[in-house]
């Protein structure tokens, strides 16, 4: 299984991928000039501008959603991988996809925020709707909603819920294990699992709003005593940090694992971990209540500076001021190995054997409690989006009962990715995230030259914003934009 899996991975993860993410971003970052830079206080300022409504959530609500989805097992998890396989300098790399990613994260939002539905009392929006719409191909969207729900539904959870249970083994220990059907398997991660599907079921049947109520509260606390911890190691090792710097601005361009593998991991964790450019981030930015389409554009935005810039950034530093991490040669050796070689680069270990090093006796069950949490809420923000796509699809092909049987999927996903492997797990995530990649990514650019919509909303915001303008207003047909009927109709 894992040979297929691996298979499939080098396939869509090709250099061809790699370049058209960065290369996306680079292209965007040009034609808004610069506007994850230029607008960065608006950025801020937007986060408290709105409120939650009957049929939509807050900006900061859907920044908190948003940010569920990406900040998650990618930023303690994720973040070693890419220097376990790609070396320090994969570092870097992830910090450029940020940074131009941001830009590609305003584009896809203000296009979901564009061609938002009400869909039985709530916002709905997101690629598919915004393919379908703006580019006037159903199958094309349909074939996203599809891939959608099966990585978000199916393939993504189980990275999640596998990190959960994997950090709460190394913080607990093993304890006995059981022969199953399914392998050997530890009483820890059996109880995770139960615990985090139980916990799961109750909020997904409360709806998006008990979501953002969840996430709004947990995402900004587990960020932030995350970050905090963070800045107190770096503190107690002060003096390393500027060889910490040194070491991933040199490798990033004459790396231990050669220039493709730090290019290659730091922008496929890039990638996952701040989701800019994967589609995922629309859904949250379509439910929001917002004046201006390009509101939630440029709040989703900076989503993407915290996830990779401050979190990601904090899991790095911490790992490598420690030493706590291998790097792995392309032979199946070790270019640098501090730790057993049986330590998973997969799996949390790196992040929590770093931080047990400088706090004994704390560093794991702390990483295990700040995981779950990550990971939990990701899992949340997986659903909704799963939801959302769902929703898509019902307008053209029903069933009965097609949300219960997303939930009770979803359910089994979850529990199903808690108790197997690290590496296959992260393989079935890996191939989710890829495909929804490409598919998002070359939508959002063929859009550009069939009507430019999100460069037209922008433009159009700078301009009531130059005027001094107390109250927003977005009218797509005036703008040369067609089909955003929820803009241009009643908004009923």
């Amino acid at each position: 299984m894992e040979n297929v899996v691996n298979t499939i991975n080098a396939w869509v993860w090709s250099p061809a991928l790699i370049y058209l993410a960065l290369g996306a971003g680079l292209f965007f970052s040009i034609l808004t000039r610069f506007v994850q830079v230029r607008l960065f206080r608006e950025m801020i300022h937007l986060l408290f501008s709105s409120k939650e409504s009957e049929r939509g959530i807050s900006s900061f609500q859907a920044l908190a959603v948003s940010l569920s989805g990406r900040v998650g097992t990618g930023n303690i998890a994720g973040v070693a991988a890419a220097i376990g396989f790609g070396g320090p300098g994969a570092v870097f790399w992830m910090w450029v996809v940020a940074f131009l990613g941001a830009s590609t994260a305003y584009v896809e939002s203000a296009l979901g925020q564009i061609y938002k539905e009400v869909d039985d009392g709530q916002f709905r929006g997101g690629p598919a709707f915004y393919i379908e719409k703006a580019m006037g191909q159903r199958w094309y969207g349909c074939l996203f909603a599809i891939v959608t729900i099966i990585a978000t539904g199916l393939l993504l959870p189980g990275v999640q819920a596998n990190s959960i249970s994997s950090a709460a083994e190394v913080a607990l220990g093993t304890g006995e294990i059981y022969q199953t059907a399914l392998g050997d398997i530890s009483f820890t991660k059996i109880t995770s699992a139960i615990v985090v599907v139980t916990i799961f079921g109750f909020i997904i049947f409360g709806g998006v709003k008990r979501i953002a109520h969840v996430t709004q509260f947990v995402v900004p606390f587990m960020g932030l005593a995350y970050v905090i911890t963070a800045v107190g190691i770096i503190a107690m090792n002060i003096s390393q940090l500027p060889g910490v710097i040194a070491l991933i601005f040199n490798d990033a361009f004459s790396p231990m694992a050669g220039i493709g593998g730090a290019v290659g991991w730091g922008v496929k964790r890039g990638v996952y971990s701040n989701e800019a450019g994967q589609g995922t981030g629309p859904h949250a930015a379509a439910a929001s209540e917002v004046q201006h389409p390009a509101q939630q554009g440029l709040v989703q935005a900076f989503s993407v500076y915290v996830d990779t810039l401050f979190i990601c950034s904090a899991t790095a530093f911490i790992i490598l001021i420690t030493g706590a991490y291998n790097v792995h040669g392309g032979d199946g050796g070790f270019i640098i190995q501090n730790l057993p070689a049986a330590t998973d680069p997969n799996s949390p270990a790196f992040t929590q054997l770093a931080v047990e090093s400088v706090v004994p006796g704390i560093g794991k069950p702390f990483i295990a409690v700040a995981l779950f949490f990550f990971a939990f809420t990701t899992v949340l923000a997986y659903y909704y989006i799963a939801e959302t796509n769902v929703a898509y699809l019902r307008r053209f092909f029903r069933f009965p009962g097609e949300m219960l049987f997303l939930k009770i999927a979803m359910m089994a996903s979850v529990f199903y990715g808690a108790i197997r492997t690290a590496s296959l797990a992260w393989g079935l995530g890996d191939i989710g995230v890829g495909v929804m990649a490409w598919l998002n990514i070359s939508a959002i650019l063929i859009l550009f030259f069939m009507g430019n919509a999100a460069l037209k909303a922008l433009k159009d915001y700078e301009a009531q914003r130059k005027a001094g303008v107390e109250t927003y207003t977005f009218d797509p047909e005036a703008l040369g934009i067609k089909n955003a009927d929820f803009w241009s109709g009643s908004k009923t």
